[in-house]
């Protein structure tokens, strides 16, 4: 059962906001991932995947798939769980605690991805908005 709730000139305008950011952080990964895959595949391999090259590729594909779902609105919730999965993953395999004792930085790092992961999870709850969205993903989810 669908249910529509009215939303106001400033919601309407907060979640097309919130959708670009997500589209933005995720475009930009991708764009330096486009601009040095092989230093991309060298910091995945440098953290102790194996096949790294492979591995950014697929990094890659994720994030475009991501963009495109934040700005079309489609598949947007499974978008935003991915995503949050995604960030989570990258916390602590790229910034978690093993790495804090050589950088304090990376410390900051981790709780960041903290931050959008939160964004993401709250962004999956309440979906994409009404305004330029596509109404594609789970059955019976308006």
């Amino acid at each position: 059962m669908s249910t529509q709730i009215a939303q106001s000139p400033w919601q309407t305008a907060a979640l097309l906001v919130a959708r670009l950011i997500f589209a933005a952080v995720f475009l930009m990964a991708v764009t330096f991932k486009f601009m040095g895959m092989e230093a991309t595949a060298g910091y995945i391999a440098a953290a102790g995947f194996p096949f790294p090259l492979f591995l950014a590729w697929c990094a890659a594909i994720l994030e475009v798939a991501l963009v495109l779902c934040f700005l079309g609105g489609a598949f947007f919730t499974q978008a935003a769980l991915v995503g949050a999965a995604y960030v989570l993953f990258l916390a602590f395999a790229f910034h978690g605690p093993s790495h804090w004792a050589g950088n304090q930085a990376e410390f900051g790092f981790f709780v960041d991805h903290f931050s959008f992961m939160a964004g993401l999870l709250f962004a999956a709850v309440h979906g994409p908005g009404r305004i330029l969205a596509l109404s594609l993903g789970w059955p019976g989810r308006a």
